[in-house]
């Protein structure tokens, strides 16, 4: 029997017939009306003036449902509205333009990230939120932004005398045919690309003369604080002299900056390196994201903290009362100083003192701690034993699949939008779309089980 692809429709199509009812793109825009979209509407005219906008909820609705899916390419997400039947049920068969999708996830990002909280109070209901044992962790996220684009204070110093030359040299030679004052046919001046490269590596020595000078003021204060002691002491201290910034880089070694995207970090990973940021993640039990910050630093080191005051917040602005009684994370967390910080009076942190998959406990499981034991010494032993194993153990399935979720299951790998702010805004956006597939599975999970059939 063949196919005729000719047949005209018998009856008006409907859109409620095209996916089964349980279908995610239902459940998104089921969430999407539940969701307070007011922060969005601010941003549109009520006077009448200027054309029709898309309706912010059917815009909302079609970024989430593309996140979820792993599309995260404006171009992408115009192409799947003609030709996935998902994408055009979340569209109501309107087609926004590439351009239109950008905007909108420019123009509202603050706005929809702050969907996060909604998000996980939605969660909180279902009872998917349980904060007893929680974990953070961080994984290197790329940005549109080459590892060769980044420059020493010496190589944007001489490419914007380079382009200086060069422009002057032009200015000389138009004066010399067109006559003084007279421009011809050339581009206005701020529509010339080397204008727009000067403003940038402008923008990128600006950002390092701002780093050397608080390297410069570190050195000082470090110094001030080694002569105090000294003088408490009577006596020099062990050690050689910290050196100053200018010399404390090894050649070749200089601070760098990446000219298109300033406020990006080269992050070191498995592998080598990427240029990017480290985008940080707290996690429950049921591997719903509580938490989600983007950070510059290249480690962990100074992260617990605050993932921690943001975990609070969130908490409370979704109406989580409960209190979080164990926190979990990785050696990249773990220092003397860290430790020393830590409340008495929150929850039980179970943090690893060195790489858990190497070696022997640093001052073995059993037996009393040396008098000299340090913080990390008592840490290491509180992991080390049976009791902490079973709570440290529970790391690795709580929050390391949170990142293969995202970064293999949907294939986000990389922010595609440049700075800091857009990539905390977009870090947002990837983590409300986990947990709304996370409740969507809860919820077919639930349509599924025996007591709910019966």
């Amino acid at each position: 029997m063949g196919v005729d692809r000719d047949q005209p429709f018998l009856l008006p199509p409907s859109l409620s017939d095209w996916l089964p009812a349980d279908h995610l793109a239902w459940f998104i825009l089921d969430a999407v009306a539940e969701l307070d979209l007011t922060e969005f509407v601010k941003a549109y005219r009520a006077d009448g003036r200027g054309g029709a906008a898309h309706d912010p909820s059917m815009m909302a609705a079609l970024l989430l449902y593309a996140y979820c899916t792993g599309v995260v390419s404006s171009r992408k997400i115009e192409t799947a509205c003609q030709v996935d039947v998902a994408f055009r049920v979340v569209a109501g068969n309107l087609l926004p333009d590439h351009t239109t999708i950008a905007r909108f996830r420019a123009t509202h990002a603050d706005a929809l990230a702050g969907l996060f909280t909604q998000v996980l109070a939605m969660c909180a209901e279902a009872g998917l939120v349980k904060v007893g044992t929680i974990a953070v962790d961080g994984t290197k996220i790329a940005v549109s932004a080459s590892l060769d684009a980044n420059r020493t204070r010496e190589a944007i110093t001489k490419q914007v005398e380079e382009l200086i030359a060069a422009a002057a040299a032009t200015d000389a030679s138009e004066d010399h045919v067109l006559g003084d004052g007279v421009r011809g046919n050339e581009f206005a001046e701020h529509l010339r690309d080397r204008t727009s490269r000067r403003a940038r590596l402008a923008a990128a020595k600006a950002r390092l003369d701002a780093a050397d000078a608080a390297r410069q003021v570190e050195y000082e204060a470090h110094l001030a604080e080694r002569d105090a002691k000294e003088q408490a002491a009577g006596k020099k201290l062990r050690g050689r002299k910290p050196k100053p910034p200018a010399e404390k880089a090894p050649q070749g070694n200089a601070p760098k900056v990446n000219t298109t995207d300033p406020e990006s970090r080269m992050m070191p990973i498995r592998n080598g390196w990427v240029q990017g940021y480290n985008a940080q993640a707290v996690a429950t039990e049921t591997q719903i994201i509580i938490a989600a910050e983007v950070t510059q630093d290249t480690g962990d080191k100074t992260q617990l903290a605050s993932m921690i005051d943001a975990t609070g917040r969130h908490l409370a602005a979704a109406g989580v009362t409960d209190p979080v009684k164990v926190v979990l994370a990785d050696a990249g967390y773990c220092s003397e100083v860290v430790l020393a910080g830590l409340p008495t009076d929150g929850p039980d942190y179970y943090l690893a003192a060195r790489n858990m998959r190497h070696g022997k406990p640093r001052v073995g499981s059993r037996g009393p701690l040396p008098a000299d034991a340090t913080l990390l010494d008592r840490m290491d032993r509180k992991v080390s034993r049976k009791a902490g194993r079973a709570h440290y153990n529970k790391r690795k399935w709580i929050i390391e699949p949170v990142f293969g979720q995202i970064k293999a299951g949907r294939g986000i790998r990389s922010f595609t939008r440049r700075g800091l702010h857009a990539a905390q805004a977009e870090w947002k956006l990837i983590a409300i779309t986990h947990n709304l597939q996370k409740l969507h599975r809860h919820q077919l999970a639930v349509a599924a089980s025996p007591a709910t059939t019966s």
